[in-house]
């Protein structure tokens, strides 16, 4: 029996707990052709080099589909006509006016804890909130979510690069979309009869989306929106949790300094990212790393690998909040950029809501549970290698402290 290539073990779920001794391994060799034709970047100079490469390309390699799976000028164009109403980056947008409405959503959860010392932070608390959050944005009713966590579920576990045997979940999650999309059909009529204040009634009632986009356009970038716009945050929002009960320097010192957890939440963009790696394919013979990688091959940028290259960030597996600390007076602070949203044309769409929701989540637990502790660890992981997150994570606490206002300039 053949020996499994370092990314064959990277997708093997038995290795979704610990992957990083494997991208360590995977950079020794940057550039790596596997034995089904597709290749594998692991450092951060190449993959930054290829996500603004503009012979790289979304378009068929993408499992979510909408504008993320396609490239400019098209995604450019429907990306922009989906921002009108999401929340254009000149303009304070619906974004920054949910902090209330997050802040409200987080108490309520933090508050169902009293009278307990355990709970599950993924059912309980990460879940539930970008959950509540992006169906009031978009308008959904929340009675429906039973419905749409199955559909999620399906379509989370069928991204990405896969191991061969889980080829039936690509099957799951292409069926789990289209029913997504017949649900939007008949929501989308609702609204345009009867409009809200949300992002859908926004989309569905203006006439230059309407004109511009297919309403099947609109159906694929509203499920993209809905899914995207909570998986990746429930991630987030855990495995920051997570590692800052393993850390507890700085979940203490986040407990006495709120604003600390905007640093915080960066570091673990870079250090234990929601996002491990993207597909795309060559659409030309790409140079990199002294390969040549031909037209029409499909590559695997391993994200998590290049945000923990020591040619790009010192002591890059050292949990380290300060290098984003624009506060801090350390004049040779290491670089802090990263991949945790990806980069180019298509960096991460919904990175400010994901920021934000889980700057309010990270400081409110901090604040409110007390002696919070790991009830496993390692907890038990999702298969995929794509999205990776805990699927559970328990934890005990001593107790929850009330809900206090946070001064002024937190987030």
């Amino acid at each position: 029996m053949a020996t499994a290539s370092v990314f064959e073990q990277i997708l093997d779920p038995a290795n979704r707990a610990d992957p990083y001794s494997l991208y360590r391994q995977l950079r020794t060799n940057p550039v790596v052709r596997e034995a089904d034709g597709t290749y594998v970047v692991s450092r951060y100079r190449d993959i930054v080099a290829l996500l603004h490469d503009p012979r790289t390309s979304s378009r068929d390699v993408v499992t979510l589909g909408g504008f993320i799976g396609t490239d400019p000028p098209e995604h450019d164009r429907m990306r922009r006509l989906v921002n009108r109403h999401y929340g254009p980056p000149e303009t304070p947008g619906r974004i920054d006016g949910m902090a209330p409405q997050l802040v409200d959503i987080v108490t309520a959860l933090i508050d169902r804890f009293a009278g307990r010392t355990e709970v599950d932070l993924v059912d309980d608390f990460a879940y539930p909130l970008p959950v509540t959050a992006i169906w009031r944005l978009l308008g959904v009713p929340l009675k429906d979510e039973p419905r749409f966590h199955r559909w999620a579920d399906a379509i989370v576990e069928g991204i990405g690069p896969q191991p061969q045997e889980a080829e039936q979940a690509r099957h799951h999650a292409d069926e789990a979309f289209a029913e997504m999309g017949r649900y939007f059909a008949t929501l989308v009529d609702a609204h345009r009869q009867k409009t809200g204040d949300d992002l859908l009634s926004a989309m569905a009632a203006d006439e230059h989306i309407l004109e511009a986009m297919s309403k099947a356009g609109l159906l694929t970038n509203a499920s993209l929106l809905l899914v995207a716009g909570h998986e990746t945050t429930v991630n987030l929002i855990t495995n920051g949790m997570l590692t800052l009960l393993r850390h507890p320097g700085t979940l203490e010192r986040i407990r006495h300094e709120p604003h600390y957890v905007i640093p915080t939440v960066e570091e673990l963009l870079r250090y234990e990212p929601p996002v491990h790696m993207l597909v795309r394919k060559a659409l030309d013979d790409i140079g990199i790393a002294s390969t040549t990688i031909p037209a029409g091959a499909t590559m695997h940028l391993v994200l998590a690998a290049g945000s923990r290259d020591p040619d790009h960030v010192r002591d890059p597996d050292r949990f380290a909040p300060e290098r984003h600390d624009l506060q801090s007076t350390d004049l040779h602070r290491e670089d802090s950029q990263h991949l945790g949203f990806g980069g180019g044309v298509h960096h991460c769409f919904g990175a400010p809501l994901a920021r934000l929701e889980t700057q309010i989540a990270l400081r409110e637990l901090a604040r409110r549970l007390e002696n919070a502790r790991l009830l496993a660890d390692p907890p038990p992981y999702r298969p995929n290698p794509v999205l990776r997150g805990p699927r559970h994570l328990p934890i005990s606490f001593d107790r929850v402290h009330p809900h206090t206002t946070v001064a002024a300039g937190s987030p």
